[in-house]
């Protein structure tokens, strides 16, 4: 395939410029797939009256997940997701039987039942959680990125270079948390990335009726520290400037905004009837969807075929049910235990 065949077919500069091998191609196609299944399946499940609570869906933003996460090490950097967190937990490798047990509020969840949709959490796999209010987690993640700085620097262990990623909403940069953590990280030079996901709605307020300056990389000028837009619906862009971001901070240069371009494709929650956003809007970005978009460059480029990719999503499809099947089986959390996980000796 030609660049300017790819060129006119969509891709971009980002794709188009990547060195991407095949098994890397198949492991970021697999991980957004299960993202996106797994999300279709809470819907279904939620409407069937098997889940309760808000849930919130990450439909569209596969790509950045798959694009941060998937760049940085498992089990060795730091994540602090949002209240819409069970990509973000797959993605950091949370089994798929512990986020649905949790979402069903399972002894068997990766939270023990406890936290439901919206408090994921998983010592094991470095997932600081999952939290309601807008902007809690962005403090908790400055938390651990000065963490690494402080065995780094003051308890010299050479080793300890963990990055903290913090992903948050387009709603979250005008309250006063994003700003007084951009200012922390950035005095102190500390190794997170602050991770925008820009969908262009918070809640049912568009962005552009909310914020000065839409721009919200540019707010990472006022701090002095690297700020960056990119294309969220494109995983190879997403992944291309985590590295960078990566670099940086590894190299001790502190920290980066983020800001991930991207769009949710159902409603802010499944109690949304989703009836504020233009139609046409919704099938614009539809037309750019994440995983078909990759899907269609792995093919171009020879990296997978029809077969292989159709054989990843019946696999998924497979572990999905598996994962509802074993919540719905699980035990339901001990009342005796209603007050265990609060104290520190637990």
């Amino acid at each position: 395939m030609t660049s300017e065949t790819a060129a006119a077919a969509g891709f971009s500069p980002a794709a188009l410029g990547a060195e991407l091998n095949r098994e890397d191609g198949l492991m970021l196609y697999r991980d957004m797939v299960l993202g996106r299944r797994f999300e279709d399946k809470c819907a279904e499940m939620y409407y069937r009256g098997k889940m309760f609570g808000f849930v919130h869906l990450y439909n569209g933003q596969e790509a950045i997940a798959t694009g941060v996460i998937k760049a940085m090490k498992a089990q060795h950097d730091w994540f602090c997701s949002t209240y819409r967190d069970h990509v973000h937990a797959l993605s950091a490798g949370v089994p798929a039987r512990e986020v649905m047990s949790e979402l069903f509020g399972k002894e068997t969840g990766c939270s023990k039942g406890r936290g439901g949709s919206m408090h994921l959490f998983s010592k094991e796999h470095h997932l600081l959680g999952g939290y309601a209010f807008i902007g809690e987690g962005i403090p908790v993640a400055l938390g651990a990125a000065f963490t690494s700085r402080y065995k780094r620097d003051a308890l010299g262990d050479s080793s300890s270079n963990a990055i903290t990623a913090a992903f948050f909403g387009d709603g979250t940069c005008n309250i006063g948390q994003f700003f007084e953590c951009l200012n922390m990280a950035s005095l102190w030079k500390l190794p997170i990335i602050f991770v925008v996901e820009n969908n262009k709605w918070a809640i049912g307020m568009a962005h552009h009726r909310a914020t000065s300056d839409t721009e919200i990389w540019r707010k990472a000028s006022a701090f002095g520290m690297a700020g960056e837009e990119v294309d969220g619906m494109d995983v190879l862009a997403v992944r291309a400037a985590t590295q960078r971001a990566l670099e940086r901070a590894r190299a001790g240069e502190g920290p980066t905004l983020l800001e991930c371009l991207t769009y949710r494709f159902r409603g802010h929650s499944l109690a949304d009837p989703d009836e504020l956003r233009d139609p046409e809007e919704k099938a614009f970005w539809a037309q750019r969807d994440p995983i078909k978009q990759f899907s269609a460059l792995l093919l171009n480029q020879g990296k997978a075929t029809a077969e292989d990719l159709a054989a990843i999503d019946a696999e998924i499809d497979v572990e999905v049910r598996d994962s509802v099947e074993f919540a719905l089986a699980a035990p339901e959390p001990n009342p005796d235990e209603l007050t265990r996980y609060i104290w520190a000796e637990d």
